[in-house]
């Protein structure tokens, strides 16, 4: 009995691993919320920018959609700031987002005076020198943050500021809702595992009762 658990166990927690790594890689998306505002709203937005590798992230890039204007950002101590046409760019003056860690950035944009969607492609650069480009559609494995730009209501002026208690609320509640779906790629590859766990398992039985 004690030698069929230890088969069981063996098998079971290369699986386990795999369904961590394939949770943790689903989850790491960087992101931009809200993910909904109005039009004409001069709305302050945050960039989370998670590190998902064993190095450090140095830099990371954004894009201001087209129709968007970038207003003004929030000094993030550790990290110089610099803009250039729609490009504004946070680079580390320490040691970077570690692994395991994430880091948040703060910005203002007015927002388009039609409706639709802005796109925000981002770019993180790795200190080995590598890059994560967030620009991909919903169903790839680095998707780009949505936001939603609904028609404002007649008289209403509002927008979030970073340092208003309900402006926070209401920027934790659109980052709750706002996550992005995982790659199809990963819910194949977690069917995978859990397939090859189960026929693991069912093999082993079956050798047992010869």
């Amino acid at each position: 009995m004690k030698s069929l658990y230890r088969k069981i166990m063996t098998l079971i927690a290369p699986s386990a691993a795999v369904l961590l790594l394939f949770a943790a890689v689903a989850s790491a998306h960087v992101s931009v919320v809200p993910a909904q505002s109005s039009t004409g709203a001069w709305e302050t937005y945050t960039l989370k920018v998670p590190s998902e590798k064993a190095v450090a992230t140095v830099q990371v890039d954004l894009r201001i959609p087209e129709g968007a204007t970038f207003k003004q950002y929030e000094p993030t101590p550790g990290w110089d700031v610099s803009i250039e046409g729609n490009k504004v760019s946070w680079k580390t003056t320490g040691a970077g987002i570690q692994a395991g860690q994430f880091q948040r950035f703060y910005f203002t944009v007015q927002n388009p005076a039609a409706a639709g969607e802005l796109a925000w492609d981002a770019y993180q650069h790795y200190a080995d020198g590598s890059l994560v480009e967030w620009s991909g559609d919903e169903a790839t494995e680095t998707p780009h943050a949505i936001t939603a730009i609904v028609q404002a209501v007649a008289g209403d002026s509002h927008s979030h500021d970073s340092m208003d208690m309900d402006g926070v609320e209401s920027m934790v509640m659109d980052e709750h809702e706002s996550t992005s779906p995982a790659s199809p790629l990963v819910y194949i590859a977690l069917v995978a595992a859990l397939l090859a766990l189960v026929l693991a398992i069912v093999a082993v039985f079956r050798r047992r009762s010869v």
